[in-house]
């Protein structure tokens, strides 16, 4: 089933990112018809494979609908979903579910100091979109714990990049990103992306064009493109 559901998912640039089986005794979200789920699909991207797809659809929509891209995922993970039986839920859903934890035990990751995890291959260039809850348990292949590259990388320049510091060791200095993204000196940042996630030597092939950046911006700082 897993492979039929990674093919499915690839007509729209989306790849399947790894599974979680829940324990007995283990706390876990509802499937389908509200019993508890057993297994959890992971769906997301390397780099910005579905972007051409999103933007094809995004060409039928009104200009004002509110988050497209997580409109287009919940629309095309739930046609997926419901040809497979299984519950399409969103990192947006409220309650939140935890999705970073699911995805450290599905594929291996940690994360690195912008917070993002940081995959072996493609570094902070990737993202999940969704997952589908299954009430049985769905047969995948093992994951070990993946090379953590952060640890290798001596320098950090994803630390000293941001013209207002805004990540550190400490955290994330949201306030401050949000204002020097939004002020004056913040072009840089709203056409082509965050500037510590850039100036990170892993995983460049992946790098989202500058378009796609610059969308994600507009978004994280809600101003006119």
């Amino acid at each position: 089933m897993a492979d039929e559901i990674a093919a499915a998912l690839s007509a729209n640039g989306l790849v399947l990112r790894g599974g979680v089986a829940f324990a007995g005794g283990e706390e876990a979200p509802s499937g389908l018809s509200g019993a508890s789920a057993k297994s959890a699909l992971l769906i997301g991207q390397a780099g910005a494979e579905p972007w051409p797809h999103f933007l094809r659809w995004r060409e039928g929509q009104p200009q004002t609908i509110a988050n497209p891209l997580d409109s287009w995922s919940r629309q095309v993970i739930g046609a997926v979903a419901e040809a497979f039986g299984a519950r399409a839920v969103s990192p947006s859903d409220k309650p939140y579910l935890p999705f970073q934890q699911w995805a450290m035990r599905a594929e291996g990751l940690k994360p690195s100091p912008l917070g993002i995890l940081m995959h072996p291959q493609y570094g902070l260039w990737h993202a999940y979109r969704g997952a589908l809850l299954f009430e049985e348990e769905i047969a995948l292949p093992e994951q070990g714990e993946a090379t953590h590259l952060c640890n290798a990388c001596v320098d950090k320049p994803c630390l000293k990049s941001c013209p207002v510091d805004a990540y550190s060791r400490e955290g994330f200095a949201y306030q401050a990103c949000l204002a020097h993204v939004r002020g004056a000196n913040g072009e840089p940042c709203r056409s082509g992306g965050c500037l510590d996630r850039n100036a990170c030597p892993y995983g460049t092939s992946y790098r989202y064009p500058p378009e796609v950046q610059a969308f994600h911006m507009v978004s994280f700082s809600r101003v006119a493109s």
